[in-house]
């Protein structure tokens, strides 16, 4: 299924994901003619659309990992890091591993968006919040101590089911814990420094 594709497209090998601009430039064709051909190897299960204009080719969808989903993430909602469970998991702070969901955090609303079964669901924070996360490796994750903030702060909120027995809170940087919590309210900042003990 893959052999004529891979040929045709072998630029676009390492990418972790492509436009119609890019299929244009690539075949040196019409921008029209690029949309049509999008269409028609989407039909044929060649590419695999993650939203309006933008590709992935569907052989390097079958091996990504953790990593390249923080990636396609990161791109799905702009701008978003990964957080909550994703990095808790990541960091090893969580021994809950989610398979085929990626959370990340935003600064306005978004849907939960899927594709191809994989899930991406993003939670709104305040733009007090919106901070403590680092790039890497091509995408945006919160720090370990964002990371768990995030999740309780949701948490508290009751829009997120938080498994405590499941966190090493011991992996936490109590120090970077508390540097963190300063934008947060008061009653966040106590329910914190009681459960870490700090």
């Amino acid at each position: 299924m893959y052999l004529t594709v891979d040929r045709e497209w072998q630029n676009f090998k390492d990418y972790p994901f492509f436009t119609v601009a890019d299929v244009a430039a690539g075949r040196g064709i019409a921008l029209p003619s690029a949309h049509v051909l999008c269409n028609r190897y989407v039909e044929k299960g060649y590419f695999i659309r993650l939203k309006k204009n933008f590709y992935v080719l569907a052989r390097n969808w079958e091996r990504y990992g953790g990593e390249d989903f923080f990636r396609i993430s990161n791109f799905l909602h702009v701008p978003s890091y990964i957080s909550c469970l994703s990095a808790l998991s990541f960091y090893g702070i969580s021994t809950q591993v989610q398979q085929d969901w990626y959370e990340g955090v935003t600064r306005r609303r978004s849907p939960v968006r899927e594709v191809q079964g994989v899930r991406f669901r993003y939670y709104q924070m305040k733009n007090q919040y919106y901070r403590g996360f680092v790039r890497r490796e091509g995408y945006f994750i919160a720090s370990p101590e964002k990371a768990f903030l995030d999740a309780a702060y949701l948490h508290f909120l009751g829009r997120y089911p938080l498994d405590w027995d499941s966190l090493d809170l011991a992996r936490l940087d109590k120090e970077m814990l508390v540097q963190q919590m300063d934008p947060f309210s008061p009653y966040l900042k106590d329910r914190i420094k009681t459960i870490c003990k700090i």
